[in-house]
Formats: structure tokens, sequence, C-alpha cells
């Protein structure tokens, strides 16, 4: 698509590169620590996770809340394409600003008790993970489908997962990854 796209097909190397980099970490790294990430949250909140035994029916918004509260993504840096103002800083144009998706992900004027994991938080899917507006992330579908899956499955094999060992994490400012997560499978 990239190759033959009207917008994309004489991009310059680096940039074509760039986007290739970034299809490759969407598609892989970023789904893989949200399922790690999954994994590691039930486990630190049980009751969440007698929720989702109680209640399978419960994937989907779970699904959101992993993604919130993992953001795989940790941040990702814009340039403003005009003066503006948010909450009384002055930002001009050409500044290079940086989005904490990890902070914007755990805010308590929109998050209650962001910091926690809820399975049945009902504003879940308001995360900011897969950006906002033009720069949304093009598989964020395709990484809610690949989590919704694995998560139905895990439901209907295990009876639980439990993290057995601490988890050791991706030495990364950009990837918020979990390289070594130990667990026991326990089946039905």
């Amino acid at each position: 698509m990239l190759v033959h796209g009207e917008s994309t097909r004489n991009m310059p190397p680096n940039e074509y590169l760039g986007n290739m980099l970034l299809l490759i970490v969407g598609g892989n790294d970023t789904t893989r620590n949200s399922i790690s990430g999954g994994v590691l949250a039930l486990n630190r909140f049980p009751d969440e996770y007698q929720k989702l035994r109680n209640d399978p029916r419960l994937v989907p918004n779970m699904v959101a809340e992993i993604i919130r509260w993992q953001s795989p993504v940790a941040h990702m840096c814009r340039t403003a394409m005009e003066d503006t103002e948010i909450r009384g800083r002055k930002i001009a144009r050409h500044d290079k600003v940086c989005m904490w998706y990890v902070s914007g992900n755990r805010d308590e004027d929109v998050f209650p008790e962001g910091d926690a994991f809820r399975i049945d938080r009902d504003n879940a899917r308001q995360h900011m993970a897969f950006g906002f507006g033009i720069h949304r992330c093009v598989g964020n579908r395709l990484g809610e489908m690949q989590l919704r899956t694995i998560w139905e499955e895990i439901m209907k094999r295990f009876s639980r997962i439990e993290v057995v060992g601490e988890p050791e994490y991706l030495r990364s400012s950009f990837i918020r990854g979990i390289t070594e997560l130990p667990v026991r499978l326990h089946e039905r």
C-alpha cells in the first residue's frame, strides 16, 4: 500500500523506513505488551480477575481498559502547526510537543482512580493510547480484535493465569514493554 499509494509512493527512504518501523511496532510489540500487561493487571487486581471469571462478557470492555492501563506506546512527539495555548501554557508554531499517553490515560479528571485497573470502567474506550484525529493508529481495530480474541480463548481454556515472578521490563522510553513475565497456567 505504501509503494502504490498516491500520497506515499514517492516518500523519501527515511520516511518509508519510519513508516515500516511504526507498522512493525504497532503490529507486534504493542499487542504483545498489551497481552502481558493484561495478565499482570489481572494478577495485581484480583477482584477484577474474579469479575472476569464471573462474567466473560466483560472481555471487550476489559480490552479497552488493558490498553488504557498498559498504554503500550508511552509517548509520541508532534510539531505545533500554529500558536496555541493549553491550560495556560503557550505553545508556539513549530514547537515540538511530546504527548505522554501514559499520563493522559491515568488523568484523574478523565479516569477516576486512574492507576487502578477496572475491567468494567464506563469510559475505558476514551483512552488516548491509539492517538487521536489524523494521527490515530490505523491498526487500532485490529489490535482490539486481537486482544479480544486472545482473552476470549484464554477464558475458555484456563481458569487462571497466575503470575509467579516479577516482570522484567524493556529498557525504553518509547515502548512500555514487558520482556519476561513468568506465569503458571491453570486449566479448567
